[in-house]
């Protein structure tokens, strides 16, 4: 999930990064095994073995997702405030990013039981929110291309946040530039968890959502939702 309001728990946290982790439903645990007969281990633990995969800018991101897109477009042809909208580093021309497409499905509070039947139709299964009020996770039917599928509130702020990190990065290169360097770092960290790699990532965050219409409380907000330290 990336950028976005930081899922409140690993098992969230899990769940964005590999669908890219973002896709593991259930109850949070504090212990994971790798097979039925593995011994339990602290979550924590497993978290440092997983890398965080950021790689260069590819144009099949936004082809990708346009194929995408399309069917769920049609799955949603009767629901007049539905938009499909590309989010996350993939749908910034020149960003790096981890080879995960995000997707937020966004329609108004009237339209999401109908929404949520429009994806069932096409395969998606439904998650729950994840830790994230007004916004419901879907996991893919396949994984061609990888992605995040997300249903949101129109207006919400987690919305309002995807949407203006996007609209900004693609305006101002220099910090389109900054953030791609500030997230080629923290990858190549072999040390390098999700917990950090989103946290670490805040600060030049914070400064985009400045050239936003977000204002300083909600920024505070989503920092704080980001990197509980702050």
């Amino acid at each position: 999930m990336d950028p976005g309001l930081a899922p409140r728990n690993i098992r969230a946290a899990a769940a964005a990064v590999d669908r890219d982790r973002l896709q593991a439903p259930g109850p949070i645990s504090t212990t994971r095994r790798h097979g039925p007969g593995d011994p339990a281990e602290p979550v924590a633990e497993y978290r440092h073995r997983v890398p965080v995969d950021v790689r260069p800018y590819s144009p099949e991101w936004p082809r990708r997702f346009e194929q995408v897109a399309a069917g769920l477009r049609a799955a949603l042809a009767k629901i007049p405030s539905a938009v499909v909208e590309h989010v996350g580093s993939t749908s910034v021309p020149g960003l790096a990013a981890k080879p995960i497409l995000d997707i937020d499905v966004v329609v108004d509070g009237e339209d999401l039981s109908e929404a949520m039947v429009a994806l069932a139709t096409l395969g998606y299964t439904h998650q729950g929110d994840l830790g994230l009020r007004d916004r419901e996770a879907f996991k893919a039917p396949d994984e061609d291309p990888r992605r995040n599928v997300y249903l949101c509130l129109r207006g919400t702020l987690h919305v309002r946040n995807h949407l203006a990190v996007r609209d900004v990065l693609r305006a101002r290169l220099d910090l389109r530039d900054e953030y791609a360097a500030v997230k080629l770092t923290l990858a190549a960290d072999p040390r390098m968890d999700i917990d950090t790699y989103v946290a670490q990532k805040s600060e030049v965050l914070q400064r985009v959502l400045a050239e936003s219409d977000i204002t300083a409380e909600e920024r505070l907000q989503i920092r704080r939702l980001n990197d509980p330290s702050a």
